[in-house]
């Protein structure tokens, strides 16, 4: 019993983390709380990318595609608060502007959003909302499986840079944001892909196995690029992995259905 209170008590942490959905009851907090609950991430994901799959839907039949996929993407960010896709725009920032780790820290953790930030996520919204729409056009019913899945799926390869990198610690501790920095077990990784296996469940189309290798193909790029300039990765850098890994989810199965 002592188990299973635990385990929802780490679920209600990633929902409470990664969301604005209101949580109806009073949850302890420690890092350990927040490290052990890393194995629901990709859950997150899967319930984020089903609301966004009914947004989707609905707005679809009351106007059209396009203007569905703005108020789907409207409905995601007040979902989570723009807490990933505010990591992008630090991540742009940071590496665009600054040089050497120092200088690349010290920009991340300014809350003000510059040129490269700016550009990058109005660039990354585009292609993302230029790929549904293509995906769409083709097949509506199975681009909402993918849109569940392309959350899901991005979370839980985002959540694998804890076990793939270094977490770099904030040059100033003041300014840390709470988050799950240390490697759990194997089990911790079977959770999180349950969740993806169940995604593809929705789907059953081998060809997604292509998107999925070229959202994780994108996530080892970016990893190298972090190691090469920081040492590792930061919450921030997370954030970009999960929105870079969501997008090139969505070309993946473009390039999937076009060509094999």
């Amino acid at each position: 019993m002592k188990t299973i209170k635990n385990e929802l008590i780490y679920l209600a942490t990633a929902l409470m983390f990664f969301t604005r959905i209101p949580v109806p009851f009073t949850i302890p907090y420690s890092s350990e709380i927040m490290n052990k609950s890393q194995k629901y991430f990709a859950w997150i994901g899967l319930l984020v990318g089903l609301i966004n799959a009914v947004i989707l839907y609905l707005s679809a039949q009351l106007f059209n595609l396009e203007i569905g996929i703005v108020l789907m993407m409207i409905t995601s960010v007040l979902l989570t608060g723009a807490f990933h896709e505010d990591g992008f725009t630090d991540m742009c920032d940071s590496f665009g502007g600054g040089y050497g780790k120092e200088k690349i820290l010290t920009i991340m953790k300014d809350s003000r959003v510059g040129a490269y930030g700016t550009i990058g996520i109005i660039l990354l919204f585009a292609l993302k909302f230029l790929s549904i729409q293509a995906l769409g056009a083709i097949d509506l019913f199975k681009t909402l499986g993918i849109i569940i899945l392309a959350h899901s799926s991005s979370r839980f390869i985002s959540g694998t840079m804890i076990y793939t990198h270094q977490y770099v610690t904030d040059i100033d501790v003041s300014k840390s944001k709470p988050l799950a920095n240390k490697p759990l077990d194997g089990t911790a990784l079977l959770v999180g892909l349950i969740s993806v296996l169940i995604s593809f469940a929705l789907i059953p189309d081998w060809r997604l196995i292509v998107a999925f290798a070229l959202a994780y193909l994108g996530k080892i790029c970016m990893g190298w690029y972090f190691k090469k300039h920081i040492g590792g990765y930061t919450g921030d850098c997370l954030g970009s992995v999960q929105q870079v890994s969501e997008v090139l989810f969505y070309l993946g199965t473009i390039i999937a259905w076009k060509f094999i």
